[in-house]
């Protein structure tokens, strides 16, 4: 059995892509795919799909969309500051268990 690890991005954090074809780029979390360890941002590892034509696409063609990537290649952007950190977890006054920033303190909303 595999051991199920806490995943430290949230669907809709700023994240900026530190490894991979997409480096350097940066986007809001569409999606995270937990059991992959993955997930899509937005503007990010762009892919060519070939779709056959339907209603919604009547010629059909080539479509560029944002491909899963892995968690380890992305850095949450720090909302203070905008550089890259990591992510801690703290009690706030309210005795609830808080992401917040390593490099400024900010939380993480």
């Amino acid at each position: 059995m595999e051991k199920k690890v806490k995943l430290k991005i949230r669907k809709g954090d700023l994240v900026k892509v530190i490894a991979g074809d997409s480096k350097g780029s940066q986007g809001k979390i569409v999606e995270v795919l937990v059991d992959k360890n993955r997930a899509i941002v937005e503007g990010a590892n762009l892919v060519s799909k070939h779709t056959k034509p339907n209603a919604a696409n009547p010629n059909g063609g080539i479509v560029k969309q944002e491909a899963a990537i892995h968690i380890s290649n992305l850095a949450l952007v720090d909302p203070k500051t905008g550089e890259t950190t990591r992510v801690g977890r703290k009690l706030n006054d309210a005795g609830k268990l808080v992401r917040v920033a390593k490099k400024s303190g900010e939380e993480i909303k």
